[in-house]
């Protein structure tokens, strides 16, 4: 799990400047921090609209892990609950997997206190994956199975229908290139999908937000972040490899995550090689231009997705 970093990390440093004074200083942070809630609120508030994550009367288990992105989803989501032209509920649930040390109070307080109705869902899942995976190896697929698993039987209990978690866009790029390098496969992870078991719908509101945006406003909130001793400890992971790899990238050629990102949504099957999305047998030659022939490469400016609040609701931060 990245660090969070103080607030006062990503506000410009101009103390060389004499007449910038502290309230000088302050009032740059606060106008900084709305722009960035504005931002948050939009971008969830484009995802729910482009998939139709959320709809009327929807009972939604929101997934509390205590790490700065689940977080950051309940926050906005229980803005949009406010401002929505629809009426939708939301129950926090957290599941605590019973690792050495697990500060159990913490969400449990926080919850209580936010006044969001929420379930903390007990069960030792982590004696049965520090059993069954020998030291040294990749625990997160024995992990999440298990979770899977509980987390259905928890939404059955609660009569939620959808369940929400907190990937985001990084999240969505990692998994991507995953899949291209070690399994072979253009796949990435999908901002709302049927459960396992067909019986719910999945769905990732933060599908537009880039880390470091979430980084930044968990550091404003100053969520009580709860580390994670199983897969959040794992430094040899592919996925943590993959991740210093985009963000590499993302020094070297800034923007370039935003370039991939945008990719993901503009798939054009018939300049790939899967023969069962895109009919080559049947092509035959028309003797008429055509626009998307044998160009390989487009050099063309991405079109980046507009993005806005929820239809008929004007995104005001106070």
């Amino acid at each position: 799990m990245n660090a969070i970093t103080e607030p006062t990390a990503w506000v410009a440093d101009d103390s060389s400047t004499p007449a910038d004074t502290s309230a000088d200083k302050a009032a740059k942070m606060e106008r900084e921090t709305h722009k960035l809630e504005k931002r948050l609120c939009r971008q969830v508030g484009q995802a729910i609209i482009d998939f139709n994550m959320i709809e009327e009367g929807d009972r939604i288990m929101v997934c509390m892990s205590g790490g700065k992105d689940s977080y950051c989803m309940l926050d906005i989501l229980l803005k949009m609950q406010q401002r929505a032209p629809i009426t939708f509920e939301i129950v926090a649930v957290n599941l605590d997997q019973k690792q050495p040390g697990f500060p159990d109070h913490i969400l449990p307080e926080y919850l209580k206190n936010l006044g969001v109705e929420y379930h903390i869902e007990t069960q030792d899942t982590y004696s049965i994956v520090k059993r069954n995976i020998p030291e040294g190896k990749t625990m997160c697929s024995l992990c999440s199975r298990l979770r899977r698993g509980i987390l259905y039987n928890v939404a059955r209990k609660l009569k939620c229908n959808k369940l929400a978690l907190g990937h985001h866009r990084d999240d969505m790029l990692q998994t991507f290139f995953l899949n291209m390098f070690f399994g072979g496969k253009l796949k990435g992870m999908p901002p709302k999908l049927n459960s396992d078991n067909g019986e719910f719908i999945v769905i990732r509101p933060l599908a537009y937000v880039a880390e470091k945006d979430l980084i930044r406003w968990a550091a404003h909130r100053a969520y009580p972040i709860i580390p994670c001793t199983l897969c959040g400890s794992q430094t040899n992971l592919q996925r943590v490899q993959i991740g210093n790899m985009l963000r590499d990238w993302e020094k070297q050629y800034p923007g370039r995550a935003e370039t991939m990102f945008t990719a993901l949504q503009n798939v054009v099957p018939s300049h790939l090689m899967d023969h069962t999305k895109h009919d080559f047998k049947a092509i035959q030659a028309t003797g008429l231009p055509d626009a998307d022939g044998d160009t390989a490469f487009d050099q063309e400016e991405p079109v980046v997705p507009k993005l806005s609040g929820l239809p008929g609701m004007q995104v005001v931060i106070a």
